[in-house]
């Protein structure tokens, strides 16, 4: 980074290099607006951007979450009514969002592209500074809440996207657990209460004082801005300067943010979440044990508690995660270290529990934690977490978040706190060193006396479940509105209906030609006609394939052993996610499954296993299913990872009964977490596998069908756990075997070398002896369900494939999936309907869907899917807007993969028999797409919904008030 002295309009509080993350970094501050700034100037193409606000709750009303909605609908210089979504149209953005946090919202943004980068920043600086919010109160009421009354004798509801999101966010209990352990820990600050909202106190939000709040937080006086990545920073800082920030005097926001006094004592407190009506309470409650671990200020206690929470519960046989499971307390444990708020803290969770079995629980960690300190902790444990969060942070492989977003939040975790210490959390690969320095000198058992022992800054929190607690929610709602409605005048009613209508009326209006015409746009030429290569390159061992991924991977080698899952005898298949489940978590013949996490950790970055499968390409309802162990290694570790994954296919011991149930109870647990918290992903797949091979195979295997058969292995174990063991030995047998593997390595050239030759001593020990071998054959059975939860929103899907149709795919229907989730969908569903989200997709197999995320409406929304092909027979467009609808595509086409996600997305392309003509050719299909071509997909799309396909996850109310819709209405949970 160039010298920064000619920035006048700034001062340079902090300019040093961070060696970690092979970056500049710079600390300034605006003179005249006291805006403050951190530079990260390295040579990364993938620029972030983010202007985030210290924002403290005042009440449980979600105005911090409704705002962070609000200033994105519309602004002074970009007023088009909904300007994030014609950015997500029409960018090449590698991130686009907001986000709302316990204590600040952030609005970051990542591409590329510089120009595309330029204008990401100009409309975000523009939206939080000059929203339209000021000006259009229908915002507040279509993103916050509204009195919907759509005629006067009408029932009275509620709506609005947040009010909706939040009715959905706090159906999982999860959602109440951990709001319930912030009241708890932090009664007399901020982090009592729910900055996204709670859905009993939204409604008491009004328009002023989300204006007011606005007006006083949303300064530069209280933003933190953030620049990352190869840019001109110089260029940047003048921009912001003459653009936006030599316009505003300093302002007192009055934002600081206390610390909770520690306690006396420790706090306890029971709640309730809802289960359906027909649920059973035995074994449902969350016991909960809870300390506030000092502050985020400092990285060594936070890296510290991180490999503590490994060594206590984080790993197979952890020994506090072990010991409550031995008592019988809780059919799943797992902790949490949540360090993103100004006091971090450490949670104990104990699922399917009881609360009789409070004391209990207390007194099993209260005797382990003191049997560690007196005793010690198993050395291999901490070496083992040092390892695994060492090798995370060199990785800083941030999954879907583009790294330099990653190192934003990291840098808030301090700078948030204390201004002259951004760089907190950046520096930290040296305190790996000193932890194993201190490990012998019983530094982490000091830590559990401190803060898990002597520290009364605690909590117990039980969260208990009460059947049918929903439905008495939604009838206490629904006399709440009733009270209101019968103390209003007929004059009043009327000004409500006219309310709804008027809302209506600017949900159905278009942003004009004008306004929409604000929002930058880059041009077709700025797209390069060229498709990126997948960087495939095969060899042959004998008659196995191995696919090399050559890739700059910093020293990281990604290995992937895939098993063919085509031949293994239908009637084993079922009990595959099964297998997939226990292998690496059972004894085998050289260690127990505690010590086998541990040498993974130690000499590896994580050894994971997966099941699925791949939609064909080239053949009509053709898959591939795979069985896939993964693992991120450094190259000189490689031969471990091979020597540690033979270890879990050969000797797994899988007869060990006490530990079988553990582990079926486990993953029944977590399954049924997913299924709750995903309700979208569930009522998704289970449509499709109505009618597709492919979705059949992984329901079987991941979806519902496969929690039924957790749920039946649980509660019949006795009856089954022979039959079980048998099964697993013999799936085992059928699946490992030489003539199944497929190899697939990702590194850099000098990487790939050892690969063959540790590929060959694997394969020659594989099972060999002759098994049963079978041709799995799906017949989809088509059955329309409603699943029936207590959550107090709905997932609706409608699925179908174009392809059995005689349709074939095209790139058009990339750009037909950008009008549909940021158009048609987003308007009906989204802006009209209340629902939190909406999204489609047409994949290269033919199978499409339409499926709705914390949906208010149930009927409606699949109105609104039937409807789609008379919106596309109408469907016309400009050049400009067909510019912006194909970027989309493109941007899609081309996300900025860390180097596991590219290595995935290689292998999954070989294994849909998709390479790189095909990709060109759905490239260029992309770029010519036209507004004809778009309206010509109408019979396609037809083709998809008429098969009728639906299934939906969602509130017993309302799924059985609409069982005409289903061929079955069932509870989603038995037991």
């Amino acid at each position: 980074m160039k010298t920064l002295d000619s920035l006048t309009s700034y001062q340079v509080l902090q300019h040093r290099r961070l060696k970690d993350i092979q970056s500049d970094g710079a600390l300034l501050e605006h003179k005249r607006s006291g805006a403050r700034i951190i530079l990260l100037s390295n040579d990364d193409e993938n620029k972030v951007f983010t202007i985030g606000f210290r924002t403290p709750p005042v009440d449980n009303t979600g105005l911090t979450h409704i705002l962070e909605h609000a200033v994105l609908c519309g602004s002074r210089k970009f007023p088009a009514k909904d300007s994030f979504v014609e950015l997500a149209k029409g960018s090449l953005n590698t991130f686009l969002n907001a986000m709302t946090f316990a204590d600040k919202t952030i609005y970051p943004v990542a591409s590329r592209n510089d120009q595309d980068f330029q204008n990401l920043m100009d409309v975000y600086m523009d939206a939080v500074l000059h929203p339209n919010i000021h000006h259009q109160e229908e915002i507040f009421l279509q993103e916050g809440w509204n009195y919907n009354l759509e005629a006067v004798d009408a029932e009275l509801k509620y709506n609005g996207v947040v009010y909706n999101e939040m009715k959905g966010a706090f159906s999982a209990p999860e959602r109440v657990v951990y709001r319930s352990v912030l009241n708890t820990l932090f009664p007399d600050t901020i982090y009592s209460y729910e900055s996204g909202g709670h859905p009993d106190d939204i409604p008491n939000l009004q328009y002023q004082e989300l204006l007011a709040y606005h007006s006083k937080y949303y300064h530069p006086s209280n933003s933190y801005i953030y620049l990352y990545g190869n840019m001109d920073m110089e260029g940047k800082l003048k921009w912001l300067d003459e653009a936006y920030l030599a316009h505003y005097d300093r302002a007192d926001a009055a934002s600081d943010i206390a610390l909770q006094a520690p306690f006396h004592q420790r706090a306890e407190a029971v709640r309730t979440y809802p289960i359906g009506s027909g649920e059973s309470e035995e074994n449902r409650s969350y016991l909960t044990y809870n300390a506030v671990i000092g502050t985020s200020l400092d990285p060594e206690l936070t890296i510290a508690f991180q490999i503590l929470h490994y060594a206590l519960l984080g790993s197979q046989g952890a020994p506090l995660r072990q010991s409550i499971l031995d008592q019988g307390i809780a059919k799943e444990v797992y902790g949490t270290y949540q360090s993103r708020v100004y006091q971090p803290f450490f949670s104990i969770v104990a699922k399917g529990s009881n609360q009789r079995d409070r004391d209990q629980f207390v007194d099993t960690i209260t005797n382990v934690l003191n049997d560690l300190v007196s005793n010690g902790i198993d050395r291999d444990s901490l070496l083992a977490g040092i390892s695994l969060y060492e090798f995370q942070y060199r990785e800083a492989d941030f999954g879907r978040y583009p790294k330099g977003l990653s190192y934003a939040l990291q840098a808030l975790g301090s700078w948030l706190y204390d201004d002259n210490a951004p760089f907190v959390h950046l520096e930290n690969h040296h305190i790996f060193n000193r932890l194993r320095e201190n490990m012998d000198k019983r530094y982490f058992e000091g830590l559990i006396e401190r803060y898990l022992i002597r520290n009364t800054h605690a909590s117990i929190v039980s969260v208990v479940p009460e059947s049918g607690l929903s439905i008495k929610k939604e009838q206490k709602l629904r006399a709440r509105l009733q009270t209101y409605r019968d103390q209003l005048n007929p004059d009043e009613l009327q000004q409500l209906v006219d309310r709804t209508k008027a809302l209506k009326a600017y949900q159905n209006e278009p942003s004009t030609k004008e306004q929409s015409a604000t929002i930058p746009l880059l041009s077709r030429e700025d797209l390069d006609p060229k498709s990126p290569k997948l960087g495939l390159e095969l060899d042959r061992l004998d008659d196995t394939t191995i696919l090399y991924h050559p890739l700059f991977t910093n020293g990281i080698g990604y290995l992937r052993l895939c098993f063919d899952l085509s031949n293994v005898p239908q009637e084993l298949l079922a009990y595959a996610g099964v297998l997939e489940g226990v292998i690496g978590s059972v004894d085998t013949e050289r260690f127990s499954y505690h010590q086998l996490a541990n040498r993974i950790n130690i000499h590896t970055g994580g050894i994971h296993t997966s099941i699925d499968a791949y939609g064909s390409t080239k053949q009509v309802n053709g898959y591939k299913a795979v069985f896939e162990f993964q693992a991120k290694v450094l190259y000189s570790q490689l031969s471990s990872a091979f020597e540690l994954i033979q270890e879990m296919i050969l000797s797994s011991k899988f007869d060990d009964t006490k530990r079988l149930y553990e582990l079926i109870a486990q993953l029944k647990s977590s399954e049924q977490r997913k299924l709750i918290s995903s309700g979208h992903l569930a009522a998704r797949e289970r449509a499709l596998s109505y009618h597709s091979a492919v979705y059949s195979f992984r329901d079987r295997v991941g979806g519902i069908s496969h929690y039924r058969l957790l749920e039946h292995l649980e509660s019949h174990f006795d009856e089954e756990k022979e039959g079980l063991i048998h099964r697993l030995k013999e799936l085992a047998g059928c699946i490992f075997r030489p003539e199944n593997l497929l190899v697939s390595y990702t590194a850099e050239q000098e990487g790939i070398a050892r690969v063959k030759p540790l590929a060959a001593a694997f394969k020659g020990k594989l099972f060999h002896h002759p098994v049963q071998r079978d041709t799995v054959i799906f017949t989809p059975e088509f059955r329309n369900e409603g699943f029936k939860t207590s959550s107090e929103v709905q997932y609706a899907a409608q699925t179908g494939n174009f392809i059995d149709k005689g349709y074939q795919y095209s790139g058009s229907l990339r750009v037909l999936k950008m009008i549909l989730s940021y158009d048609y969908l987003w308007n009906q569903i989204r802006v009209k309907g209340g629902a939190y989200g909406c999204m489609t997709g047409f994949q290269r197999d033919g199978n499409s869907y339409m499926v709705s995320y914390r949906d208010p409406n149930l009927a409606r929304t699949y109105e609104v899917y039937a409807q789609i092909p008379d919106y596309l027979r109408s469907f016309k467009a400009s050049d400009q807007e067909m510019t912006r609808y194909i970027i989309g595509a493109i941007r899609e086409l081309e996300p900025a993969n860390s180097p596991a996600a590219a290595s995935a997305n290689a292998l999954a392309s070989y294994l849909s028999e998709f390479d790189d003509d095909d990709l060109q050719r759905e490239r260029d299909e992309v770029l010519n797409t036209t507004a004809e071509d778009v309206a010509g997909l109408a019979p396609l799309v037809e083709s998809v919904l008429e098969l009728g396909s639906k299934c939906t996850v969602g509130n017993e109310d309302s799924v059985e008030a609409q069982r005409q819709l289903f061929h079955q209405v069932l509870p989603l949970f038995e037991k």
